[in-house]
């Protein structure tokens, strides 16, 4: 049985990986012109990066699966500790990226290459995070959680932000300006957020 919950977060996953591979083929691509990126889109595409995951994708991910799973069983107790770590060392993280990015568009072409490497270093890192909760914790969820966890968790993920919190129409509103922003062949395509 597929649920909603867990179709939310591959989803996220696949728009977050989305921008993420997109901006390293943006960079390769202006590398090997040598030319300098639209910093305006690289913005908006970290932003992406950053504010969607620490301020939605994570809280439900943390507060909702993480906590009913630890209720569950304690199979994976040290691997959810290790992804909640990782939520927190991710946003240091991408802020480090943009700020490289900063330094980058202010002092020109001696900071591109420490701004490509946080690049890269940030992409690998949560591309492999993703790709753990995919691979482990989604199909433990699927093991141990019951029918009426389920039903909850899905119940949680459809509902709209709560108040004073950015819809998510506002991030797939956000996204879809980044995709009408990339270049074609570089597009993001048919990802769904």
């Amino acid at each position: 049985m597929i649920h909603r919950a867990a179709q939310v977060i591959r989803e996220e996953h696949a728009a977050i990986a989305a921008v993420l591979r997109t901006v390293s083929l943006l960079l390769a691509q202006h590398r090997r012109e040598g030319t300098l990126p639209r910093f305006d889109a690289l913005r908006a595409m970290l932003f992406y990066a950053d504010e969607f995951p620490a301020r939605e994708h994570h809280r439900k991910e943390t507060e909702l699966l993480f906590t009913r799973l630890r209720a569950r069983t304690p199979l994976a107790r040290e691997q959810l500790d290790h992804l909640d770590s990782e939520h927190g060392r991710g946003e240091r993280m991408i802020r480090q990226v943009q700020h490289e990015l900063t330094a980058f568009e202010m002092l020109g072409e001696p900071r591109r290459q420490g701004f490509e490497q946080a690049v890269e270093r940030y992409v690998d890192f949560y591309l492999q995070h993703m790709a753990m909760e995919e691979c482990d914790i989604l199909p433990l969820a699927e093991r141990v959680l019951t029918a009426g966890d389920w039903a909850d968790l899905d119940a949680a993920f459809s509902e709209p932000a709560p108040a004073g919190q950015v819809p998510d129409a506002a991030y797939r509103a956000l996204f879809t300006q980044i995709v009408n922003t990339v270049p074609a062949p570089l597009g993001l395509g048919a990802v769904g957020h």
